[in-house]
């Protein structure tokens, strides 16, 4: 006789099963009207209607910081970028207080908000619902920010990042050839020396945005050597950019404590170094899948040639 009844529940298998939804990492926060402040690392945030503008997102009822939540007027969801690990760590273990050393703004209803964020979203309380050993928190979006960053991810217990799809990126070979490259452009080699680096970038700049930064302040990360610092003149010739970029991914990297300057010179801290390795390590990935095709002898002859165009510009 066969054994119809039903499998015991695992709770951990559950939430091994429920792991393979990726999701985005958010700092929630809230401040109550005595300025107490709470801020709690969640995944469970999730879009519930376009009108009115609701979001939702889950807290556990045994959870210290729902007293907050619960008498607070609005809360504000931070969606954090790729390299912002340690702000989630931050707020996901049991901590005095979450907010030392940690720099943020007061947003609705002086809700704690970050910078650097991809996102935020300044919500207004708008409904408690009772879900289980959760408490689901559902808020009207009264004023929301968007940075654009590439998001971090949580994946089967882990962080994680966003790359486009193989399938998304791979030139599709039954296409016949670009006309693009007949008559005389085919021998422009302005015109071709622009679209081969557009097409390099293709590949190449996804990869180097999953991790958070802005292409200006990679690029700033991969020009400072370890153990020299560079002035504003200077980097303004390495990286190429106006003064006001330049200004503001300093800015925004020394409020990372990526970099540090002192004396008017920029340079690398310790973290810095570190992320700077990272991104070395992805251009040389790019590099060697880009030429991989073509031997020493040309990729040295390649290199000849683009520096000697470098050095006789202008």
């Amino acid at each position: 006789m066969s054994d119809n009844r039903p499998t015991p529940f695992d709770p951990r298998a559950f939430r091994r099963a429920l792991g393979n939804f990726a999701t985005g990492v958010t700092v929630v926060t809230a401040a109550d009207a005595s300025g107490r402040k709470v801020g709690v690392t969640a995944n469970s945030f999730n879009s519930v209607s376009l009108d009115p503008p609701l979001v939702l997102w889950s807290i556990d009822k045994r959870s210290n910081s729902h007293e907050v939540f619960e008498q607070a007027s609005h809360f504000a969801v931070n969606v954090l970028a790729a390299d912002q690990i340690d702000l989630s760590n931050n707020f996901a273990r049991p901590k005095e207080d979450r907010f030392a050393e940690i720099e943020f703004e007061p947003g609705e209803g002086g809700s704690p908000v970050f910078a650097d964020c991809s996102a935020r979203f300044h919500c207004e309380k708008y409904q408690q619902v009772d879900g289980g050993d959760h408490w689901i928190m559902i808020g009207k979006v009264v004023a929301f920010d968007d940075f654009g960053r590439s998001p971090l991810l949580y994946h089967q217990g882990a962080y994680s990042m966003v790359l486009p799809h193989s399938r998304m990126t791979r030139r599709d070979d039954s296409q016949a050839p670009s006309s693009h490259f007949q008559g005389r452009l085919s021998h422009n080699l302005y015109y071709l020396m622009t679209q081969a680096v557009r097409a390099y970038q293709s590949g190449y700049q996804p990869r180097q945005l999953s991790t958070g930064l802005r292409t200006s302040e990679a690029r700033m990360l991969m020009v400072l050597e370890s153990d020299a610092g560079l002035s504003t003149p200077e980097l303004l010739r390495e990286v190429a950019m106006p003064v006001r970029e330049i200004d503001e991914a300093v800015a925004n990297l020394k409020r990372k404590a990526l970099v540090s300057d002192p004396d008017g010179r920029v340079r690398l801290t310790a973290a810095g170094l570190e992320q700077a390795e990272d991104l070395w390590s992805i251009a040389q990935e790019q590099q060697d899948k880009v030429f991989s095709a073509f031997s020493a002898e040309q990729i040295d002859t390649f290199k000849t040639v683009l520096k000697q165009l470098i050095s006789h510009a202008g």
